[in-house]
């Protein structure tokens, strides 16, 4: 490869290029380190660059972290929740994600959400409300798909809609941190769905 297409030809591709290496360092930091314990010095040189580096793009720990949390919704959604979609019936979108999200959590990236809502738990601050505000809308996503497949007779009655993607999410993540890697898993986060869904895993 010529040096001309391997390297940015311009300060905006730099820039960026810097800041996804940052964004990337900073989620494993987050997931293995926890926001209270990770040292802005070593995300910056993990990512191959200075302390500088990093404070030219990200005013300290909190904006990185803000940053970082958008950046993993974004690939989440890229990876998971769009994937999904294009399953033809609410209960396989729904078995889709769960299996999907434990694929997406394979990776240290994946696992600063919980590592984050854990830490801020009950606290006012910044980058909990923004995990928090995620959390949320996902359930209210979720939500919205079970809605659907009581509709459509495929989902039999029981907790509100709402609750129960609360319920899903919630499971799947769980499932995700002690299990996700392990031999199984995608088949285990497709039952464990079926199972909350009150539907049959075996289905057709």
């Amino acid at each position: 490869m010529r040096e001309s297409q391997s390297r940015p030809r311009t300060q905006a591709e730099r820039r960026a290029r810097t800041r996804a290496a940052l964004l990337e360092a900073g989620a494993k930091g987050f997931s293995r380190y926890g926001y209270g314990n990770l040292v802005l010095e070593k995300v910056a040189a993990d990512a191959g660059y200075t302390r500088g580096a990093l404070y030219h793009l990200f005013r300290g720990k909190e904006e990185l972290a803000v940053a970082v949390v958008d950046w993993v919704a974004e690939r989440w959604e890229r990876e998971v929740w769009e994937p999904a979609q294009r399953m033809t019936t609410p209960v396989d979108v729904l078995v889709e994600l769960g299996r999907g999200h434990i694929v997406f959590c394979r990776r240290d990236i994946a696992r600063v959400m919980m590592s984050l809502r854990v830490e801020f738990d009950g606290l006012e601050h910044p980058v909990g409300a923004k995990v928090a505000a995620i959390g949320k809308d996902l359930a209210a996503r979720f939500g919205a798909v079970i809605a659907a497949g009581r509709r459509d007779g495929s989902i039999p009655p029981g907790p509100p809609a709402k609750t129960l993607g609360a319920a899903v999410t919630a499971a799947v993540e769980g499932l995700a941190i002690h299990l996700a890697g392990a031999p199984h898993d995608e088949m285990m986060a497709g039952r464990l769905v079926c199972g909350l869904l009150g539907v049959n895993a075996d289905r057709p």
